[in-house]
C-alpha cells in the first residue's frame, strides 16, 4: 500500500524530491505546501516540472496540508535565513503524529552537543507527543560524511583520522540568497557572511563531527573551526550573479573534532567559483567537484564520490542525491521509534524498488 506523503517546499531540492514523490509508486502526494503565493493553486506535477496533472494543488496553508492525512512529510523549504520558523514547523507537524524527512537545518542530522536543549527539546517533545519520527540528511550533511566514512570505519582495525571533504565549483548553484547572502560570495572580503559569522560553521556541520565521533565512540574535547577567503582575479559572472573584482570568489573551511590535542574527525569544504582559483588546493576527482572521504588508520582509506546526471551537471546531481536520500528513507522513517533519528538509527537503504531500464 502507497505511503500518503505531503511535500513542504518546491525549490531547488524541493522539485526533485516532488517529482519522485509523484512517480514512485510507493508514495501517494497528498499536498504541497509552497511559500510564494505566486504558487498557490498550480498543480503538483506543473510545481516538478513534470508533464502531468495530480490533482493536487499548492497551499500556502501548513494545517490545510497536514489535514490531507500524510504519514510522512517531506520537509526542504528553506531554513538557513529563517531558523526560527523552520524549527517550528517541524514541531508542528511532529505534535500533529506526521513523521518528517527533511533537508533543512542541516545540524538536525545530529543535534546534539550542537545545539542548544532549548531548540532541541521542543522538537523532541513535539516528536514524543505525536509518536512520530524525523530525520534530515541529504550529501552534505548527509550520507557523503556520514553513511560513506562510517562503513568505511566499520572495515578497520584502528583509526586516527577521520576527514570528510567537499571539493566543488559553485558556479552553477542557482540560488542567490544561499551563494550571496549566506555565504558570502561576491562581498568584500572585510565583511563577514552569515556562514562565517563565529560559531556558525561549528553549528552547521558540528553535526557531522559530532556524529563521526559517536561512531568512533569517542568524546570531542572541543569543536573548533577556520577558514579563509580568496579575491576573484576580475569580474566574471556565475549562474546567481555578478563577482566583481576583488570580491570573495572562493572559500576553504574546516571544523574540527578535537581530542587530546589531535584533529580527530574534520570537515572540510573547498568551493570555488571558477575551476582555475586556488590551484594550490585540493582539486577534485573529476571535472566541477567530487566529495571525498579519507581515513588514517589500519588500513587507511581515500575514497572519492563523483556525481553525475543525464539532465544537468554536478550541481544539478546533487541537488537529486539530496532529494533521493530522504525520499528514499521515508518507510524506514515511517516504522522508526518517535524521536530525531539518525544514519546510525536507519536500516539499509538500498534503493529496493528503483530499478528501471534504460530502454
Amino acid at each position: 500500500m502507497a505511503i500518503p506523503v505531503a511535500a513542504v517546499g518546491t525549490g531547488n531540492v524541493g522539485r526533485h524530491a516532488l517529482t519522485q514523490l509523484i512517480t514512485d509508486p510507493r508514495f501517494d502526494l497528498t499536498a504541497v505546501w509552497v511559500s510564494s503565493d505566486a504558487k498557490t493553486g498550480r498543480d503538483a506535477g506543473e510545481l516538478a516540472g513534470l508533464n502531468v496533472s495530480t490533482g493536487v494543488r499548492a497551499t500556502t496553508d501548513l494545517d490545510a496540508a497536514l489535514a490531507t492525512g500524510p504519514s510522512c512529510v517531506v520537509y526542504t523549504a528553506m531554513a538557513d535565513n529563517r531558523l526560527p520558523e523552520a524549527l517550528e514547523d517541524y514541531r508542528r507537524i511532529l505534535a500533529a503524529g506526521v513523521n518528517v524527512v527533511g533537508s533543512s537545518a542541516v545540524f538536525l542530522q545530529y543535534p546534539w552537543q550542537v545545539l542548544p536543549a532549548e531548540l532541541i527539546t521542543p522538537i523532541e517533545d513535539a516528536a514524543k507527543a505525536g509518536n512520530a519520527s524525523l530525520f534530515v540528511n541529504g550529501i552534505d550533511p548527509g550520507f557523503a560524511n556520514d553513511l560513506l566514512p562510517m562503513a568505511l570505519a566499520g572495515t578497520c582495525q584502528s583509526i586516527q583520522q577521520i576527514r570528510c571533504m567537499e571539493i566543488i565549483n559553485y558556479d552553477t548553484y542557482d540560488s542567490r540568497t544561499v551563494m550571496f547572502d549566506v555565504m558570502g560570495f561576491g562581498g568584500p572580503l572585510e565583511d563577514t557572511p552569515m556562514l562565517l559569522q563565529p560559531g556558525v560553521l561549528s553549528l552547521a556541520w558540528g553535526s557531522v563531527v559530532r556524529q563521526l565521533a559517536a561512531g568512533l565512540g569517542i568524546e570531542l574535547d572541543e569543536v573548533t573551526e577556520t577558514h579563509v577567503r580568496v579575491p576573484a582575479p576580475e569580474d566574471f559572472d556565475i549562474t546567481s550573479g555578478h563577482i566583481a573584482k576583488g570580491t570573495t570568489a572562493a572559500m576553504r573551511f574546516e571544523v574540527r573534532g578535537m581530542k587530546d590535542g589531535e584533529v580527530a574527525v574534520v570537515l572540510e569544504h573547498i568551493t570555488r567559483l571558477r575551476d582555475d582559483l586556488c590551484p594550490d588546493w585540493p582539486q577534485p576527482a573529476q571535472p566541477k567537484g567530487s566529495y571525498r572521504v579519507e581515513i588514517t588508520g589500519e588500513p587507511s582509506y581515500a575514497l572519492d564520490l563523483c556525481l553525475s546526471s543525464s539532465h544537468g551537471d554536478h550541481n544539478h546531481a546533487g541537488l537529486v542525491a539530496t532529494a533521493a536520500r530522504v525520499v528514499n528513507a521515508i518507510p524506514a522513517v515511517v516504522a522508526a521509534p518517535a524521536g530525531i533519528v539518525t544514519a546510525a538509527d536507519l536500516p539499509s537503504i538500498t534503493g529496493k524498488g528503483l530499478y528501471a531500464s534504460a530502454n
